[in-house]
């Protein structure tokens, strides 16, 4: 059995699971090339990790498996902790293989205390410098977005005050950002997994991002932080539109693939589609069953969402 077949034959997981009482899976058996898929409508964004079944712990035959699943893009979050060997030769397959690069994260260190809430002139250089070292490593890997989040919020002052403070850290990030095209997409997390983060609601995100008033700041609408905080969806895109530079899926409850909760993908990318969206949507969940089935299953559901499947 190889991997293609795998993509090919809704079949494969069980002969698998035959051939493995047998003997073990040669794992060069599931990496030969047979037979691409179509490419999805969209610009779906896996991640490292999510197909290691079948692709086994190599980067790169991860990346080649995506294409040949039907994936065009890919994301990152820990790309700015990679060497800039790995980013180079991660860089060079994408470019082989037509994946887009999606987003990282700019802000592993500022991400997670009150440093955009509180006027501290520490938390705004280091800050400062992340972005300059995201600039760096944004060209590298060819990536047009980068993750920041706004951190907690600081319970002494009122959250006016906190908003204004972080709106001038990120106007300075954008004159150096802007240069080089960077776009930093600011991500809302939700209440229950993340509390007292400055940033939860995109209503507050859109007041930012008009704030800061630059092409370099805009917002990251992850859906499932999106589904707990404030439900809503398609209105919400709606109204922050003019905002929004990037998406990221998961379903509700579990964080899981489309079509294992609450959310109603095929509508939400639909929608998303005919609204005019070209740019990625990241693949930012876990799946639902281990395993070879469940990176089958994974795929067999970004399928049934795909928009072209309703026409």
């Amino acid at each position: 059995m190889d991997r293609r077949t795998f993509l090919a034959s809704s079949g494969a997981i069980g002969a698998a699971a035959t051939l493995g009482k047998a003997r073990s899976i040669n794992s060069a058996e599931l990496i030969k090339p047979k037979r691409e898929q179509p490419k999805f409508s969209m610009k779906f964004a896996p991640h490292f990790g999510m197909f290691k079944h079948h692709a086994g712990d190599d980067l790169i035959s991860q990346l080649e498996f995506a294409a040949e699943a039907g994936f065009s893009a890919w994301e990152d979050n820990g790309m700015g902790g990679r060497s800039v060997e790995e980013q180079s030769k991660i860089a060079s397959a994408m470019d082989r293989l037509n994946i887009e690069m999606g987003v990282f994260v700019l802000n592993m260190g500022t991400a997670w205390g009150p440093s955009f809430s509180r006027n501290n002139k520490e938390d705004k250089e280091k800050f400062l410098q992340e972005a300059r070292d995201a600039v760096e490593v944004a060209k590298r890997v060819n990536a047009k977005w980068t993750t920041v989040v706004l951190g907690t919020r600081e319970p002494r002052l009122d959250l006016s005050y906190q908003t204004s403070y972080a709106v001038d850290m990120l106007r300075q990030a954008c004159d150096i950002l802007e240069p080089s095209g960077l776009i930093m997409v600011l991500e809302p997390l939700n209440p229950r997994d993340h509390p007292n983060m400055l940033l939860a609601e995109m209503g507050h995100g859109f007041e930012i991002c008009r704030a800061v008033d630059s092409p370099s700041c805009k917002i990251l609408d992850d859906l499932y932080h999106q589904q707990i905080t404030e439900g809503n969806l398609i209105p919400n895109i709606d109204r922050a539109w003019d905002e929004i530079a990037y998406f990221q899926i998961g379903d509700n409850p579990g964080r899981r693939e489309p079509t294992t909760g609450e959310i109603n993908y095929l509508n939400v990318f639909t929608h998303i589609r005919d609204k005019g969206f070209t740019g990625i949507m990241g693949m930012e969940h876990g799946l639902s069953v281990g395993g070879l089935e469940g990176e089958k299953k994974l795929i067999d559901a970004y399928r049934a969402c795909d928009p072209n499947n309703r026409e």
